[in-house]
């Protein structure tokens, strides 16, 4: 019986995660540690912006001043004239770049026409690029940008939503993810006008900014026979080098992409960013390697999550049983794109209701292309519709959570399809156990601490259970050693860790023997990270591939002399601590190393899986991932501030591959509700066109101070349709529905409701 020795350090271990300690086997459903952990704690791991090349040229931006016009004039010798200054790129002054908008459409682009930096004297929104100085230092970049003078000839242009509600239209095109609402069930006017009881809520959401720690940034490393290696902060890194080929018509073998470490995204990173095309333009351009960095107030000059508008109208019998729902939503967008979300579709999924109206439209204004941020759609529709229920539960006289116990839906009334898993009753019920909702007095105002005045509220939350398709390729050496590989992304959710972990598990070999690799553009195809979808799909991609590689080495070995594995077929035999053997008659074992070694194949085994969603079984489902929240607030009348002090966060997330990891992603996302409820809101200068608190001063996010309590619990469910993990995914359920268990428990405490997020302080206060 042969044992797994301890690899040896691979030769890029300062930049490759790899578990160091323990040597047992694990599984899935362990709490595992992040195996990247120690390279970020101790500055080992490298970001976009800190990759050495010894030629290194810095490129500064300069944004334009207005939102809408051309430019007449680029006034640009003090900049020149700065020492160090090499050259300055503008729309009169750069490298070629393809034409058509085709060759500007990411992965997933939506429809219309993209945005093209440095293409012509075009204004479109206030802050987009108009040319990039660059320099043998960044500070000498900084320094002459701050020189350039623009000549404008000014437009008339419109950058307010709410005043531009008239121009709202039906969206004309689409992108991948979208969902249009679906057709009218019933008659839900009538039903409305008959009901017993009625709620009719306006809501308005603000434009809010992803913000992540690490700003946007390319680093452009150009080899002597003119390849370009780029370190970009995407989240997909063949995403990004697609785009780079197409602009610039170069092979993609010409370019290679990575991104081993990013420093957050929240979907800032899915679309690739006017960093990297400027960074490229002008490693082109001098034919040396040029990193661009983007300041934090530039990361207020691309896509953020729309100003949106919503109006919801529910109706309800005396018994509390909805008789129509009505969900109108109305969004910005750029005037180049129609970026569109699924913002009402949940209504018309989450409760039952023979009468559904939905409907959305789109208002194109002179701002950046909005784009998704964490749990786009969900984030505004989710939150509009849980209000409106509560409000409806004070109609009604029901407790809220017995109101949507009584609106249970079975199955997706709009596609009257299953659930292929649905396990939000038990978090209601294990939910309320934990944070104490019996003891709940229903009437508003009466409960109270000192100044505080104190209040319970509790929220319904869904997300889609999405899986793509994704490669992954399995090499194990004659050292025991496992290295799985796909060209996945790590955005701070924990890839490394739970891809190794699934692989281990598969193999039955230590974490300490895994490693995954991701982060490259030549590594086999993986989505973009977003959707809460990598581990259902990367995931199922890494298991398929180990599996293969199991069959692979069940047909060596039993070609083997005396193979003790003879006669067995694939099902009666397990890989555990570095043998494979029969599961009866565990004594009938062969190394897991000698069996490569005995290949005679260049010491090692290699297989390649490509996972395929079963679309023809998982059609025939609704998937999704689905929460209850509940939380208490304290509310001080006279200051008209808000702390959220304790919630209990209840997940059905299919198998739960890594509880701790799940469980930070679970706190971010609530941490990120809160946010949403009290803080977060880009506020618009309409006179000027542009976002008037663009730094982190006075665009507010949480600090330590504001966050309290937050419980986590996961119910127990398993769902093999989405995929063959068992698994869902985590990243956005987390923060759909605390914006409205906080908004809740705001209105039991004062006998206010507020649809108008962020709730500052003068909306608390407001009569």
């Amino acid at each position: 019986m042969n044992t797994v020795p301890r690899p040896a350090p691979r030769p890029e271990a300062s930049q490759q995660p790899q578990a160091d300690t323990g040597s047992g086997t694990v599984a899935v459903g362990d709490a595992l540690p992040r195996i990247d952990g120690r390279l970020k704690v101790t500055g080992q791991a490298r970001y976009a912006a800190e990759h050495p090349a010894p030629d290194l040229c810095h490129g500064v931006v300069v944004s334009s001043a207005i939102a809408r016009g051309r430019i007449t004039a680029m006034h640009l010798d003090e900049a020149r004239a700065v020492p160090g200054v090499i050259d300055i790129l503008w729309h009169g002054h750069r490298p070629r770049t393809r034409r058509l908008d085709l060759f500007y459409k990411d992965m997933i682009a939506p429809g219309g026409s993209p945005y093209k930096p440095l293409y012509s004297d075009g204004i479109v929104y206030s802050g987009q690029p108009i040319a990039l100085v660059l320099a043998d230092s960044f500070e000498a970049a900084r320094c002459a940008a701050a020189l350039v003078r623009v000549d404008y000839e000014r437009e008339a242009h419109e950058t307010g939503l709410d005043s531009n509600l008239p121009q709202a239209r039906k969206p004309t095109g689409f992108k991948a993810g979208f969902s249009k609402p679906p057709k009218p069930t019933g008659d839900a006017p009538a039903a409305f006008a008959a009901a017993a009881h009625t709620v009719d809520l306006d809501f308005h959401s603000g434009a809010e900014h992803h913000n992540p720690m690490e700003m946007h940034a390319s680093t452009v490393i150009r080899g002597p026979d003119g390849h370009l290696t780029i370190h970009d902060k995407t989240q997909g890194s063949q995403n990004s080098r697609w785009q780079v080929s197409h602009v610039f018509g170069l092979s993609s073998d010409k370019v290679t992409v990575k991104n081993a470490f990013v420093g957050g995204a929240f979907g800032s990173g899915l679309r690739p960013q006017y960093n990297l095309l400027l960074a490229v333009m002008a490693s082109l351009h001098l034919g040396r390697s040029v990193r661009v960095v983007l300041t934090r107030q530039q990361m207020f000059t691309f896509g953020h999550r729309p100003q949106t508008w919503q109006r919801v109208r529910l109706a309800a019998d005396a018994r509390g049983r909805l008789q129509a729902v009505m969900h109108d939503a109305i969004a910005a967008t750029s005037r180049l794109e129609d970026y569109v979300e699924v913002v009402v579709n949940w209504s018309g999924q989450l409760y039952r209701c023979d009468n559904v109206q939905l409907g959305y439209k789109l208002v194109p204004l002179d701002h950046a292309t909005p784009m998704d941020m964490r749990a786009p759609g969900a984030a505004h529709g989710v939150f509009a519709l849980e209000v409106a229920m509560d409000e409806l539960a004070c109609q009604v006289g029901m407790d809220p959570l017995a109101l949507r116990v009584a609106n249970y839906a079975e199955r997706d009334a709009a596609k009257d399809l299953p659930y292929s898993s649905k396990e939000l009753h038990a978090c209601y019920t294990q939910g309320a156990e934990r944070f104490g909702w019996s003891a709940r007095n229903p009437e508003p105002r009466s409960m109270r601490e000192g100044r505080e005045l104190i209040g319970w509220g509790m929220a319904t939350g869904t997300w889609d259970a999405l899986q793509m398709f994704a490669r992954a390729r399995a090499v194990l050496d004659a050292q025991g050693h496992l290295v799985v590989e796909s060209a996945a992304s790590d955005i701070g959710t924990g890839t490394y860790t739970v891809m190794a972990q699934i692989a281990a598990a598969a193999m039955g070999l230590p974490l300490a023997h895994v490693t995954f690799r991701l982060g490259d553009s030549t590594l086999p195809v993986a989505p973009v990270e977003g959707g809460s979808s990598h581990v259902t799909t990367v995931g199922s991609a890494v298991e398929g591939a180990c599996e293969k590689l199991q069959k692979a080495l069940l047909k060596r070995a039993q070609g083997l002399a005396g193979s003790p594995l003879r006669g067995l077929k694939f099902a009666d035999v397990e890989c555990t601590g570095g043998v494979l053997r029969s599961r009866r008659e565990p004594g009938r074992a062969v190394g897991l190393a000698d069996i490569v070694a005995a290949g005679g194949d260049g010491q090692q085994l290699e297989v390649k899986y490509l996972l395929l969603p079963n679309i023809l079984k998982q059609k025939k489902y609704v998937r999704a991932t689905h929460s209850a929240v509940f939380c208490e607030v304290r509310v001080d009348e006279e200051l008209g501030t808000v702390r959220v002090t304790r919630v209990v966060s209840a997940v059905a997330a299919g198998r739960i591959v890594n509880p701790l990891t799940a469980r930070s992603q679970i706190i971010g996302g609530v941490v990120w509700g809160i946010s949403q409820a009290l803080h977060e809101e880009t506020l618009n200068d309409e006179a000027q066109g542009r976002f008037m608190n663009h730094n982190l001063s006075e665009y507010h996010v949480p600090v330590n101070a504001d966050i309290h309590d937050i419980d986590v619990l996961f119910v127990a469910e398993d769902d093999r349709i989405v995929s063959r993990l068992g698994a869902k995914g985590v990243g956005e359920i987390g923060s759909v529905a605390v914006a409205a268990a906080v908004s809740n428990a705001i209105r039991h405490a004062t006998g206010r409701r507020l649809c108008d997020k962020p709730f500052t302080p003068d909306k608390v206060m407001a009569p």
